[in-house]
């Protein structure tokens, strides 16, 4: 499953970084050699930024390249570093569920107004759902990585115990 969401996660941003930087820089020719804007590659390049953003996040909740003070946590053994690293998580999984109930709750609101793009004249949920999709994402990585910690530590206790 793991290696499967790891495929997911970076063919999404390697699609969304490579869209956006070709949209940018068609817009950037456009704009110096015909003095005029392709309109719709903003809406597409900051939609994509979204998407970008929280596959991003998850990808960085994977590597334990997320931002946070590890000093208290590696300082720490035993059942308070259990304790912090499942006090993070539940904070962290909290957080993102309030982002993919209110993403999808925003989703169905597009949905049922019919919301249109300015520029493209596509459904607006379409763009919309991205950040519960990406914040989906990001919950299954911390329990992965919640569950990866759990066992790191267990080999680590038990390497400790037998030496």
């Amino acid at each position: 499953m793991s290696r499967i969401l790891t495929f997911v996660e970076y063919t999404l941003v390697v699609i969304a970084l490579g869209t956006m930087s070709v949209l940018t820089f068609a817009n950037v020719l456009s704009r110096y050699f015909l003095n005029s804007s392709i309109s719709f590659t903003e809406e597409i390049t900051v939609n994509l930024f979204v998407l970008l953003t929280f596959v991003g996040a998850s990808i960085g909740v994977k590597r334990g390249a997320h931002l946070g003070f590890s000093l208290i946590h590696d300082s720490i053994t035993g059942i308070l570093k259990n304790f912090m690293t499942i006090l993070v998580s539940i904070i962290m999984i909290l957080f993102f569920s309030a982002v993919v109930y209110f993403g999808y709750d925003m989703v169905l609101s597009q949905i049922a107004r019919n919301r249109m793009t300015p520029a493209l004249g596509w459904p607006q949920w379409i763009f919309t759902s991205m950040m519960p999709l990406g914040a989906f994402l990001c919950i299954i990585r911390v329990i992965e990585t919640t569950i990866l910690s759990f066992k790191k530590d267990n080999v680590k206790a038990e390497g400790d115990t037998t030496s």
